[in-house]
């Protein structure tokens, strides 16, 4: 595959459901975890959902980060797509999972770009 970019696919599970209901908070840490792994913040749109919840998008030049989290569930789904070599989405992904306080935290790295897709299997950490 000719890979243009590289998207992280993680499941965190077990997370602190304070920390998922707190919109401010998580789009901070999107922010910041957009920053840690090199990338260049364009715009960033988060909503809190009633009685509780919170999704979210970071567009950064690279590409994306976004969340959709269920704090009565304790679980986050997350994606962090970048494009080019530069920025490594493991890096804001890890980060995001640590903030949150993911007790368990499975991911899938998906090469993009042009050719056929090969995704290994979930890595558990």
């Amino acid at each position: 595959m000719d890979t243009i970019g590289r998207h992280v696919i993680a499941e965190l599970w077990d997370c602190n459901i304070d920390k998922l209901n707190d919109m401010g908070l998580i789009e901070r840490i999107f922010v910041k975890a957009a920053l840690k792994a090199g990338a260049e913040v364009r715009e960033v749109a988060f909503h809190k959902f009633a009685p509780h919840g919170v999704s979210g998008v970071v567009i950064i030049s690279e590409s994306h980060l976004t969340i959709h989290s269920f704090p009565e569930h304790g679980y986050a789904s997350i994606d962090v797509y970048t494009c080019g070599e530069i920025i490594d989405p493991n890096v804001a992904a890890q980060y995001i999972a640590d903030s949150l306080e993911a007790k368990t935290y499975e991911k899938v790295e998906v090469p993009r770009g042009m050719g056929p897709v090969k995704v290994n299997k979930f890595q558990v950490l």
